[in-house]
């Protein structure tokens, strides 16, 4: 599993997701060191549990966004979102079962996200006029 570096790729221009996106970024590198170092699974859990609070309330921004501008793509950005959210939260779960972390999925999954999700979805989005 290898740490997530920033990329001037990701970023959209807006000031406040941008930080948002980085701060994502380092929350998954610091779980990454903790899984390093055989952290215990509650604590795995617990940094989990932080990626997905911090994401969930990032997508919420951006969500609130495209309503206001009555954004066109809106449904299939906010699928997305819901896609990334379940596929974490399926992750956590299998955690909490198992006390098993299986982080080549989850790092699968985030790459995904900063790399497809950002360049695609939040582009667009934030090319459309917004900010």
């Amino acid at each position: 599993m290898s740490r997530l570096q920033w990329r001037d790729e990701f970023k959209v221009g807006i000031t406040e997701v941008d930080h948002e996106h980085r701060e994502l970024i380092g929350l998954i590198n610091e779980l990454h060191e903790a899984i390093q170092q055989s952290v215990d699974p509650d604590q795995i859990l617990e940094s989990l549990g932080e990626i997905y609070a911090q994401i969930s309330a990032h997508f919420a921004l951006e969500e609130k966004m495209m309503r206001k501008i009555r954004y066109p793509a809106y449904k299939a950005h906010k699928d997305d979102h819901e896609t990334l959210l379940d596929d974490l939260r399926d992750i956590m779960d299998d955690v909490e079962d198992d006390g098993v972390l299986n982080e080549t999925q989850l790092m699968s999954d985030l790459n995904r996200w900063f790399s497809d999700h950002f360049r695609t979805h939040d582009a667009k989005l934030h090319q459309s006029g917004h900010g």
